[in-house]
């Protein structure tokens, strides 16, 4: 196994485009994590307590769900691609999330909790389904935003065999 890392490394390469990857994956998975969190009523009392309409605390949830959808790319990089351990990256994600970003926001740092009860179940249930989409989705979003070999301007033919190895322009520069 440690052969293979060494050769194919762990870090993703220019191409793969993992932050991209992120951001679009999240955008996905938030949705349903809106709808569940407007289910449980976790929207309205996070725009009760910054005094803003439920359209300005589901905007605020939007925007860093995408933030962490890029910090997801950008964190398991190649693992993220995983179509069949993906599931379970993306659901500890969420919950790591829950865990570290939205309770101390939400419940330690204000002078009384911002969500008790069906509320709080209803965000900690919804960043559970949102890293669990998030995972599930990140490896069918890489698949169309991964740039390829075969999509840039050399022609293909040139990409492989013995010519291949003398091009300048494939060397990859670290």
């Amino acid at each position: 196994m440690l052969k293979i890392l060494q050769a194919h490394g762990l870090d993703a390469g220019p191409m793969q485009r993992p932050l991209l990857t992120g951001v679009a994956a999240s955008a996905v998975a938030d949705i349903p994590a809106l709808a569940l969190l407007r289910g449980f009523g976790s929207l309205d009392a996070l725009g009760q307590s910054a005094h803003r309409s439920v359209i300005f605390a589901a905007l605020a949830y939007i925007g860093l769900m995408l933030l962490g959808g890029a910090l997801y790319g950008w964190l398991f990089q190649r693992a993220a691609n995983d179509p069949w351990g993906g599931w379970l990256f993306g659901l500890a994600y969420g919950f790591v999330l829950w865990m570290i970003g939205l309770i101390p926001l939400l419940q330690w740092l204000p002078r009384e909790p911002i969500m008790t009860g069906h509320p709080a179940i209803g965000l900690l249930l919804g960043q559970w389904l949102w890293g669990l989409v998030l995972g599930i989705v990140f490896p069918f979003a890489h698949r169309p935003l991964s740039a390829s070999l075969e999509r840039q301007l050399v022609a293909p033919a040139a990409r492989v065999g013995p010519k291949a190895a003398c091009d300048p322009h494939l060397v990859r520069r670290s």
